[in-house]
Formats: structure tokens, C-alpha cells, sequence
């Protein structure tokens, strides 16, 4: 009976995306209408094909590892494309030419930059984090996934998502606000996508085997809640058509700055720190073989953590139309932030007490700890750059893109590698990695690409922020806007190189990886989830 209703609903979907198609009032609508009608036509024929086919036996006593595989190969190739675009916009601010007049308007600045952004944050880290926490919830739980099927469509409904949200930017569909430019019916489907994320990994806890909740599952779980909550209010809007990708926001005017501002520092705090924090608090002691240095730490740091991070958007405000009570509410928690965030550091870096041997042979660990430095740092610049004083200078300068990028690369980014590096091997049963020298040279590519990256980004932004508020002996501006782009130059050749160095090391990542599925030494692993 299922399998009719999964016909009959496929059918409608393609019907109307067939309609859509016709009707479009824009090109990004109309391709995505006909991307959706060859992917639900093509999801109907297999339906249809596999109707009278007997099921499938399911192996319930094993973990579902197939989906987390898809999601590791899916992280690696949008990691590469994230980083790819990312290098080719630090060029073309250094080098504008490099706006090709005949790749008008779709290879242009303006769009691939959101293109850059949502690949790194949402493809690359939104898929680490899927597979991660697909692979941490079950083991911790010792519980298969709960709901059969429904993985495999967080998988594929997210990554459709990404595809719509890409082709989108490209074509001009933007509703131009940070991190969530995304058109009204793409926030639509990631919202259903998003709630049967949230069901899978309730429900594998729910059913879970073991009596306690291991704490990276409450970073992994507060992450799902509050995004969820953060994407449906900041993208209230109301469609100009049902057949056009255009909208109107509900909120307006320093309301919806407000509003984005809230969801803008929240994604940053709850998909880019508490879900890669569950990450850290599984993948470093596994990797390290020591327990967490102190679980009521742990414990502490995530509830100060989820309750001061939710009030600090308001510090991207300051000197504007917001309220200035309200600017000065998001410095104050910013500041108090800045303990949890250290007390978080301190628990990862000495969990590996009793192992620091391990960081002269074993590279893997070293990009885990790396990336643990530099969420410090980047928590104390955070706050240090929220105080109305500092932020007097920083504010519209490179210095914000630096400390974004040495959290995003530094951070996110090498975290993300060490837990590839750890689950490859024993999602396809190797002994162990292709090449560990490969590793190395990856580490030390990223991590010296990182430090040309911020460092010519602190640099250049500094001396923006100089530049603009220098005035002669009659108060007049010293220097033009075009004097400020003409002094950075030098700075965006090494940011620009720096850029090239991460892509690198990215790329000697995506080749060691496919050499130890195909090349390393077979170890049998059991994938046999544990007896009661």
C-alpha cells in the first residue's frame, strides 16, 4: 500500500513541476522546476520498476553505515567545489579582470560568493555534520538508525537542497540575506528535510540501548533543535508567485536586521560551533584512545554554551538603527561567551593528558588539536571584536573576513579532515590509511594556508579600518574608498595563495581517501551493534 502512495505522490510532483516549468516567471524557477521533474520522474520509473519485486531483508543487528559512506564521499567532493570557488573569488578581488566578460552574470563576484559561502558551510560542514552524526548517535546509542529509509532521504533531500541553493545563485535567486539567500521554496523543502533529520536522530536516541546520552549527542541534538527554529523564523516570507522564485520578507526595515542578524551569528554558534563541539567531544578521545579530560566540564560548558550563544547576534548591529540597549546586550553576552567557549578548548586539548606523544606520530591527531587551538582563538577574537570600541575599527573591514575564515578553515575545516581520516578506514574495513605522510603534507598545506590567509586578512582590515577614520587638520577624510582597495592589493595576492595552499591539501585529502578504499590492506571490522 505504501508503495502506491509513494507512486501517486512522485506523480503529483512531477505533474505540478511540469506545470511550474511552463508557467516560470524567471530562469532560476524554471530550471529548478525541470531539475525537480527529472528527479521525481526518475525517482517514479525506479518506484515503479521495483514494485513486485520482493523486499529486502535488513540486517537490524548491524549499524546503518551505508548512508554515512554517501555522506563522507558527499563532504569530501563539496569541500573541493567549496574551496575551488572560493579561491577563484580571492582572485578576483585581487585581480578584477577575472570577471570574465563572456561568463556574465554567472560567474561574476556577486554570485559566486554565496555560492562559495553555502558550499563550505552548508555542503562541506552541513554533510560532515549529517554523517557524523549519523555515525556518533548509533554508536553511542547502540541503536540502529531510527526510521528505516528516512536517512537515506536526509541524505539526498539535503543534497538536493544544496543543488537548488547553488543553481540558484548562479541564476540570480537570492533572497540577500547572509547565509540564508536561499529562495522561499528551497527553505521549504530544507524545512522538511530538516524535520526528518531531526526525527532520525531523536528516534535513534530514543530507542537507544545504552542508559546515559553520551554529551556529543546533546551538542549534535541542540544543533538540529535550533537551527531548525532560527531557518523557519529568519525566512518568513511571502511568494510574489507560486510560479516565480521571487519573495517579500515579513519582517522589514531594523526588525529584519534584527531578525537575520539573530539567525546570522545563531548559525554560526549552533551549525558551525555546538555541531562540530559534538563532533570534537566523540572524534578526539576515539582518535586520542583517552577518555574526555572532564565530563562535568563537558557538561557545564554545553549548557552555559546553548544559553549565552542565542542573545549575541545583536553585536553585528552596532551604530546602526538598532537600538543601542540591544547592541549592548549582544557585547555583554559576546564577552561572557567567550568563558564557556575556553572552558570547551581546555576540555579538548587535555583529554590528551598522558598522550601528547601522540602528536609527533600521529598526524591525524595533530589536525584535531589544531583545530581545537583555533577554535580558542577564534573565540576570543569573537568577543574581543563584539566591544563597541573594536568593532568601531573592524566593522566593514577584512579583518571580519579573517576572523570568519580562521574559524570556518581552521576549525571547522580541520576538524572535519581528522574525522574523515578516522571514519574512512573503518566505514570500508581497511587497517588503516593509504599514506600517512599524505596526511602530513595536508596538515601542514592547510595549516600554512591558514596562517597567510588570517594573518593578510588581519593585516589588510587593521589598516582599512586606519585608513577610513583618517582626517586632516580640517576633519575631512584623508583617503577615498578607491585609496583603501589600491593599499590591500598585496594582502589579497597572499590571501589568494593562501586559498591555493587549503585547496591543495584538500585535494592530497580526496586522493588519500580514495587510495585506502581501494588500495589499503582489508581489516574485518564487526558492524554488529552490541547485545543488551
Amino acid at each position: 500500500m505504501w508503495d502506491y502512495i509513494k507512486l501517486a505522490l512522485l506523480a503529483v510532483i512531477v505533474i505540478f513541476a511540469a506545470i511550474a516549468a511552463n508557467y516560470a516567471r524567471d530562469l532560476a524557477y524554471q530550471v529548478h522546476a525541470i531539475l525537480i521533474l527529472a528527479v521525481a520522474g526518475g525517482m517514479f520509473l525506479w518506484q515503479l520498476r521495483r514494485i513486485d519485486e520482493p523486499k529486502p531483508v535488513i540486517d537490524q543487528s548491524s549499524y546503518m553505515d551505508g548512508v554515512i559512506r554517501y555522506g563522507v564521499v558527499a563532504t569530501a567532493f563539496w569541500g573541493v567545489v567549496g574551496f575551488l570557488v572560493g579561491v577563484v573569488i580571492a582572485f578576483q578581488l585581487a585581480f578584477p579582470v577575472l570577471n570574465l566578460e563572456w561568463a556574465q552574470p554567472y560567474a561574476n563576484f556577486g554570485r559566486l560568493r554565496p555560492l562559495h559561502t553555502s558550499a563550505v558551510i552548508f555542503a562541506f560542514g552541513g554533510n560532515a555534520l549529517i554523517a557524523c552524526s549519523f555515525y556518533i548517535v548509533q554508536r553511542t546509542s547502540a541503536a540502529r538508525l531510527w526510521g528505516g529509509n528516512l536517512a537515506w532521504f536526509v541524505f539526498w533531500g539535503y543534497n538536493l537542497f544544496i543543488v537548488l541553493a547553488a543553481t540558484g545563485y548562479l541564476l540570480g535567486a537570492t533572497q540577500s540575506k547572509e547565509y540564508a539567500e536561499p529562495e522561499w521554496y528551497v527553505d521549504l523543502w530544507l524545512t522538511i528535510v530538516w524535520v526528518a533529520y531531526l526525527a532520525v536522530f531523536l528516534g535513534t536516541i530514543i530507542k537507544r540501548k545504552e542508559p546515559h546520552i553520551y554529551v556529543a549527542n546533546w551538542f549534535l541534538l541542540s544543533f538540529i533543535v535550533t537551527v531548525a527554529m532560527l531557518h523557519v523564523v529568519n525566512n518568513l516570507s511571502i511568494p510574489v508567485s507560486i510560479w516565480g522564485s521571487r519573495s517579500v520578507q515579513v519582517f522589514a526595515g531594523v526588525q529584519d536586521a534584527m531578525t537575520q542578524w539573530w539567525y546570522g551569528h545563531n548559525a554560526v554558534g549552533f551549525f558551525l560551533t555546538a555541531g562540530f563541539l559534538g563532533m570534537m567531544y566523540y572524534f578526539v578521545p576515539k582518535q586520542a584512545g583517552k577518555p574526555v579530560y572532564s565530563y562535568k566540564l563537558s557538561i557545564i560548558h554545553f549548557w552555559a554554551l546553548i544559553f549565552l550563544y542565542i542573545w549575541a547576534g545583536p553585536h553585528h548591529l552596532h551604530y546602526t538603527a538598532l537600538p543601542d540597549w540591544a547592541s549592548t546586550l549582544g557585547m555583554v553576552f559576546s564577552v561572557i561567551l567567550w568563558m564557556p567557549s575556553w572552558g570547551g578548548m581546555i576540555n579538548g586539548l587535555m583529554t590528551l593528558s598522558g598522550a601528547w606523544d601522540k602528536l609527533r606520530t600521529d598526524p591525524i591527531i595533530r589536525m584535531m588539536v589544531i583545530s581545537i587551538g583555533f577554535y580558542g582563538m577564534s573565540t576570543f577574537e569573537g568577543p574581543m571584536m563584539s566591544i563597541k570600541a573594536v568593532n568601531s575599527l573592524s566593522h566593514y573591514t577584512d579583518w571580519t573576513i579573517g576572523h570568519v575564515h580562521s574559524g570556518a578553515l581552521g576549525w571547522n575545516g580541520m576538524i572535519t579532515f581528522g574525522c574523515l581520516y578516522f571514519l574512512v578506514p573503518r566505514l570500508w574495513n581497511r587497517a588503516s590509511l593509504y599514506s600517512l605522510p599524505a596526511v602530513n603534507w595536508h596538515f601542514w598545506l592547510a595549516t600554512i594556508g591558514i596562517v597567510l590567509y588570517a594573518a593578510s586578512m588581519w593585516v589588510t582590515g587593521i589598516m582599512e579600518g586606519l585608513m577610513w577614520r583618517e582626517v586632516d587638520a580640517n576633519g575631512f577624510l584623508v583617503n577615498s574608498f578607491a585609496d583603501t582597495v589600491q593599499a590591500k592589493f598585496p594582502m589579497y595576492v597572499v590571501r589568494g595563495l593562501g586559498g591555493v595552499l587549503y585547496l591543495t591539501g584538500a585535494i592530497i585529502m580526496c586522493w588519500n581517501l580514495w587510495m585506502t578504499v581501494r588500495a589499503a590492506p582489508e581489516r574485518a571490522v564487526s558492524n554488529a551493534i552490541p547485545a543488551e
